[in-house]
């Protein structure tokens, strides 16, 4: 007869016969499930002394100032004048953080209404999107790698989809939109951060002295057909985006 608290009387830390609510809720915690799907905080232990907000608030600033690979749990708790183990109340690992961090700077969008032109919404939403990622740089490297969908996010996506209600395309097409329209703009946002158009300016010095030796007949013929306008030359950005968007959602209405 077994003895009562010996061998088979527990499994994983729970008494025998009792059931883990992590488990009946398919697991709690864990790499592949949502920060927002959480509790704020552990249920156990002393009140709490700081909200995830706060914790998020004090990595962005980290970020900002030196940089995302500086963020770590120890340098936040730092930050907030306490250890590192407390923050594991709030979040369970640097990956979660750096969701709540993406997610967090989607509270600077200012949006308008839909207006009724979606091309010239969609850029609005672009070029506010671009003005953050300058203003926090560490955030285009995550928008491309670790895409974050939190409330501001869904509150972004929205936003998106009220204005391509009247677009034809359909659902899966302007899914698509949103997501290269976040990808493009991370990517040139690093190209301009990287040095955007002095570097521009040394591949073209190069690449006038090659077309000059004759070497490259059909990029040569290319390049003296074609000149971008002036509003272009000056910014890209809304061209290559209005590009990409019409090609990826058609035309307004159904041929």
């Amino acid at each position: 007869m077994a003895r009562r608290g010996g061998p088979g009387a527990r499994r994983g830390g729970q008494r025998a016969g009792r059931t883990d609510p992590a488990a009946q809720s398919g697991a709690a915690t864990g790499p592949g499930r949502s920060i927002w799907l959480r509790p704020e905080r552990a249920a156990a232990g002393r009140p709490p002394q700081h909200t995830r907000a706060e914790i998020t608030a004090a990595a962005i600033a980290i970020a900002d100032r030196d940089g995302l690979a500086a963020v770590s749990m120890r340098r936040v708790a730092a930050d907030l004048g306490t250890g590192a183990a407390s923050l594991y109340r709030y979040l369970d690992t640097r990956e979660d953080l750096l969701d709540l961090m993406t997610d967090a700077t989607g509270a600077g969008y200012a949006l308008p209404p839909p207006s009724g032109d979606w091309l010239a919404d969609l850029t609005v939403v672009g070029q506010q999107a671009r003005s953050l990622m300058r203003a926090h740089p560490w955030l285009p490297a995550l928008v491309i790698t670790r895409p974050a969908l939190g409330p501001h996010g869904l509150a972004l996506l929205e936003h998106v989809l009220g204005v391509l209600a009247p677009h034809p395309a359909p659902l899966a097409a302007k899914l698509e939109a949103f997501a290269v329209l976040s990808t493009i703009t991370a990517v040139f946002v690093q190209h301009e951060l990287a040095g955007g158009s002095a570097a521009q300016r040394r591949n073209e010095a190069y690449l006038q002295q090659v077309l000059a030796a004759g070497d490259h007949p059909r990029l040569a013929q290319l390049l003296g057909t074609t000149a971008p306008g002036p509003a272009e030359a000056a910014d890209p950005y809304p061209g290559i985006l209005a590009r990409v968007l019409t090609g990826l959602l058609g035309p307004d209405s159904p041929a």
